[in-house]
């Protein structure tokens, strides 16, 4: 993933559980060949209009950027690097320019790699078009050595905003972010969280699957980071099968966090020694059936 060697595919990702140092470890103790850090912002909004509300299949959350200050994360940051441990920062700002400094800021701490948390829907005003993804990844890519992994949300615009990225230079695709979801209190007749907001959960993982799929059909080869309804092993399974590079857990994970993640990977794990097979012999599996 992003040429960091990983010990199991399954990686963490980016949300409100990977904001602290001592979580972090955690989580790569408990066997996460990964982890992406709470997208990092230089000025995030203010605290305190932050929910998180569980529906059937998955979660809302109004959730947007760590509240932890740059300086704080470049030290943890540093503090990771020194010891080599597989965590990619999360990373996003106001504007393309800023995005670029606050990333050369991580690139000098020795990071290993960057994943680009521009597509958040929890932001006002926000309209993810490929020239702002292009605008985004191509201010980072040329301030930057490190690997980068643009986020994206699925939907019918998926392939033109990848397009963007990776002719502005990134070197991989996380895929899903959030999507549009909404609650409505059934006694009152209001929006749960006030409004529309990021869904995670199981209801997104045909929709990335499919979209891996038809991406992978269609030629598209630079590595998938699949994200979205991760709750076992199997789903690793599926997600690799259909030509994804790693796989990332994240809502799951909200519930008994460390004995989840702990179950999914070695579950992993046991699925491939009961067929005597590897990572590698699933990954496109799917692809070259056909």
């Amino acid at each position: 993933m992003l040429g960091i060697r990983l010990s199991s595919p399954v990686v963490v990702g980016s949300g409100l559980l990977t904001d602290q140092e001592r979580t972090i470890r955690r989580l790569l103790e408990r066997g996460a060949g990964g982890v992406v850090t709470k997208t990092i912002h230089p000025n995030p909004p203010p605290g305190g209009g932050e929910r998180i509300v569980r529906i059937r299949g998955g979660m809302l959350n109004s959730t947007t950027y760590s509240r932890r200050p740059v300086p704080a994360w470049c030290d943890t940051l540093r503090r990771f690097a020194h010891e080599q441990l597989p965590v990619v920062a999360s990373v996003h700002a106001d504007s393309p320019g800023e995005l670029a400094a606050l990333c050369e800021e991580i690139e000098a701490t020795g990071c290993p790699g960057l994943e680009l948390g521009i597509s958040c829907i929890n932001e006002d005003g926000f309209d993810d078009t490929p020239q702002r993804v292009g605008e985004y990844t191509a201010a980072v890519r040329q301030r930057v050595r490190l690997p980068i992994s643009v986020k994206l949300a699925v939907d019918g615009g998926t392939r033109a905003r990848l397009e963007a990225a990776v002719e502005a230079g990134a070197d991989a695709i996380t895929l899903s972010d959030t999507i549009p979801g909404l609650a409505v209190d059934p006694e009152s007749g209001e929006p749960v969280l006030g409004g529309v907001y990021g869904y995670s959960g199981d209801g997104l993982k045909p929709l990335v699957l499919s979209e891996i799929y038809s991406l992978r059909r269609h030629g598209v080869d630079i590595p998938i980071l699949a994200s979205g309804g991760v709750r076992e092993a199997a789903d690793v399974v599926e997600y690799l099968s259909v030509g994804a590079t790693a796989v990332q857990v994240y809502s799951a994970l909200h519930r008994d966090m460390y004995a989840t993640l702990r179950r999914i990977c070695v579950g992993y794990t046991d699925w491939l020694s009961s067929r005597d097979q590897s990572t590698r012999d699933l990954v496109g599996r799917a692809l070259r059936k056909e």
